[in-house]
C-alpha cells in the first residue's frame, strides 16, 4: 500500500470513529428501554438508604442531567430536588420508566431533558414529541397538579449535523407547553449560542457533547431561573 492509499485509509478510520462517537449509547444498543433496569435498581437502592421526600422536584433525562446529578442540589438550593438522570437515555426511556424515576416520589414538579440522543439516533421528531405528550398525560393522570418543565435540546459541536432536527423537536416541546398551563418550556438552547447563531466551543469537554465546568454553570443558571419563580414558594 502506498503512502497516499494509507493516508486515505487512516482518514476514513478517523471519520468513522467520529461518526460512532456522535451516536449515543442508545443508538449502539438499540432502543430497548429495559437496558436501564440496572439504573432503576440503583435508584431503588439509593432510595432505601436515603428515602427522598415527597413533594420535591424530580430532575430526569439523559447525560446532560445525569452528569449533573451530584451538582444539582447545590446549584438549585434551597429547592428540594431528586436527581434521576440516566445518561444515554431517550424520551421513550423516560416514558417507560416514568413510575421509577418520577411518579413514585409524588413530586410537585418534574424537569425533563431528552432529545439530544433521540435526534442523534435518528428517531423521528414527531415520535420524540409524541413520547413527551404521553409522559404529560401519564403524569397528570396520576398527579393532576404536578408541573412539568421540558428543556430544549441544547446545541453541541459534536452533533451539528442534527441541529435542525433538534430545533424542530424543541419547537414541538414549546407547542405542548403553550397549550398546557402545567407544562413549562425552558430555552436551554440559545444561551449556548453566539450572537451569530453558532454554538459556543469553549463550554464542552473533549467529546464536544458534554458540558465542562463553564458549560455546567450556564446549564445550572438556566434551570435555576426556570424553576425558582414557581417552585421557591413551596420550600
Amino acid at each position: 500500500m502506498n503512502k497516499f492509499a494509507a493516508s486515505i485509509v487512516k482518514n476514513s478510520i478517523i471519520l468513522l470513529l467520529f461518526a460512532l462517537l456522535a451516536l449515543p449509547a442508545s443508538a449502539q444498543r438499540g432502543t430497548d428501554p429495559t437496558v436501564w433496569n440496572d439504573a432503576m435498581d440503583r435508584f431503588a437502592r439509593e432510595d432505601r438508604m436515603n428515602p427522598p421526600p415527597s413533594g420535591a422536584i424530580v430532575l430526569t433525562g439523559s447525560s446532560s442531567i445525569a452528569r449533573w446529578n451530584d451538582q444539582a442540589a447545590k446549584a438549585l438550593a434551597p429547592l428540594t430536588i431528586i436527581p434521576r438522570g440516566f445518561g444515554g437515555s431517550v424520551m421513550n426511556d423516560v416514558l417507560y420508566h416514568l413510575d421509577a424515576v418520577a411518579l413514585q416520589y409524588s413530586p410537585r414538579a418534574i424537569l425533563i431533558y431528552e432529545g439530544d440522543n433521540d435526534t442523534a439516533y435518528g428517531i423521528p421528531e414527531e415520535e420524540i414529541v409524541a413520547s413527551f405528550k404521553q409522559i404529560v398525560e401519564q403524569v397528570h393522570r396520576a398527579l393532576p397538579e404536578t408541573r412539568i418543565y421540558v428543556m430544549a435540546v441544547k446545541p453541541s459541536t459534536l452533533r451539528v449535523n442534527v441541529w435542525e432536527n433538534a430545533q424542530r423537536v424543541s419547537a414541538g416541546y414549546k407547542e405542548v407547553a403553550e397549550n398546557n398551563p402545567l407544562v413549562y418550556y425552558i430555552d436551554s438552547a440559545n444561551p449556548f449560542l453566539r450572537a451569530d447563531g453558532s454554538v459556543m466551543t469553549d463550554i464542552f469537554i473533549e467529546d464536544g457533547l458534554h458540558l465542562n465546568d463553564m458549560g455546567n454553570l450556564i446549564w445550572g443558571s438556566i434551570i435555576r431561573a426556570a424553576l425558582m419563580p414557581q417552585e421557591a414558594r413551596y420550600e
